[in-house]
């Protein structure tokens, strides 16, 4: 970073010694994970800029919304709708989760053998580390499994202001129902903390804008299909990621310029790895920042991930928002059905996650599926057995990998992965 951010992270009250810790790991990480990877599109510059300044230049974006009169909404989940958040002319982020932070004072209120994503949540904020917690006027949070659920009657202690949103766990009548009314009410709130009705005109930009960025990462992931890959997994992973924090048009735009390039590389048969190499498929649990580990093994093994059936991936963003009607209400149903077709492990059943997969599996030919959990993701866990067994069946080798933040499985997960990639070469 090129400016001093210290007296702002003071300000937002950032725990400055844990902090600097924090971008002490972050920097040399991230740079022994990205930077070196061999053919870089020149496009992903933009990104590694994003991530030098994610808190920094992204954060001071956000004071000055908030001293511009604009409210900052935090999530964690891909069910809150950024439609209704941009519709009031707020800004929304995702908030940190993605590395185990202060373990020692986490565990003093949660079970040793909760879920890695919530436990890393719950770490930033007591160890105040996390700007764009400390910056957010609004944490919306969703009862999706039973940890968050039961999490957030704790994590209020937290944020300055918690607004839980439930979610049904069935795809039916009354669920959508459910969802709908969440989503009216959420609506209520959102035109409560700014101020701001919102209208017909304003939701229906709202709605253009997000479409657009998700667009974007359609037109990303259909590249992929080529081979050689035009694009590693990491560098496509990260751009997941950065969706969830950056400007809506400037990520937008970033974007669509590097499909630009990725297009011109596959007219060229220019990849990242060698035509032939190993594609692989990362089904699973989200993969927030900066949690790299499993893709860096798998592709550091010689393979290519070609697609993420994720949250942070194709499965938050493969669905456009269709705009039903010309009211304010019909464009709520537009984002409700949109929203529910997610298809997340909380839902039981849950088939067309299997549709999805396979799907993915077939238009990025992927030589096998690497079915990734978190450890303690109950849903997603108890979701794999199933996955892999149809999968198997269909003639689609799949390895199952249930791991947490921490580094001391990577020598195993890499000989599992080195195993599982001889299987796909035989």
């Amino acid at each position: 970073m090129s400016t001093d951010y210290r007296p702002m992270w003071k300000e937002l009250g950032l725990d400055l010694e844990a902090h600097d810790a924090l971008l002490g790991v972050l920097g040399p990480l991230y740079e022994q994970t990205f930077t070196k990877q061999p053919n870089r599109p020149a496009g992903m510059k933009y990104f590694d800029f994003v991530m030098s300044e994610v808190h920094g230049l992204r954060i001071q974006e956000l004071m000055d919304a908030r001293k511009a009169g604009r409210k900052v909404v935090g999530t964690f989940c891909t069910f809150v709708p950024e439609e209704l958040v941009l519709a009031v002319d707020g800004v929304m982020v995702g908030l940190c989760a993605g590395a185990e932070f202060a373990p020692e004072l986490v565990e003093q209120a949660l079970p040793r053998n909760t879920c890695s994503l919530i436990k890393g949540a719950f770490g930033f904020a007591m160890a105040r580390v996390c700007p764009y917690l400390a910056a957010s006027d609004l944490v919306v949070g969703e009862n999706t499994c039973d940890g968050k659920k039961k999490g957030w009657e704790l994590f209020g202690e937290y944020a300055k202001d918690l607004y839980v949103m439930d979610l049904p766990q069935v795809k039916s009548e009354q669920g959508r129902a459910l969802y709908r009314a969440e989503v009216v009410k959420l609506k209520d709130r959102l035109e409560a903390l700014s101020g701001r009705k919102i209208t017909v005109d304003g939701l229906e930009a709202a709605i253009a804008r997000v479409n657009a960025k998700r667009s974007a990462m359609h037109r990303l992931y259909c590249l992929r299909a080529a081979d050689p890959a035009p694009i590693s997994g990491l560098d496509a992973l990260l751009a997941n990621q950065v969706f969830f924090y950056d400007d809506p048009e400037r990520f937008t735009g970033s974007v669509n310029a590097i499909c630009d390039e990725l297009e011109a590389r596959v007219a060229a048969k220019q990849g990242v790895a060698r035509a032939g190499a190993p594609r692989i498929l990362v089904s699973g649990c989200p993969m927030a920042v900066p949690n790299w580990k499993l893709p860096s093994i798998i592709e550091g093994a010689g393979a290519v991930i070609v697609g993420e059936e994720s949250c942070v991936g194709e499965r938050g963003t493969q669905a456009l928002t269709e705009i039903k009607g010309s009211t304010v209400e019909s464009m709520i149903d537009g984002i409700v059905d949109r929203y529910l077709k997610i298809d997340c492990a909380i839902f039981s059943p849950n088939p067309s996650r299997l549709t999805h997969i396979e799907a993915m599996a077939k238009k990025y030919k992927a030589d096998g599926v690497v079915h990734y959990g978190l450890t303690f993701c109950n849903p997603y866990q108890i979701e794999a057995g199933p996955v892999e067994k149809a999968l198997e069946k269909k003639g689609i080798p799949t390895l199952r990998i249930d791991t947490d933040y921490g580094p001391q499985d990577a020598g195993q997960i890499r000989m599992r992965v080195e195993a599982f990639l001889e299987r796909l070469k035989g």
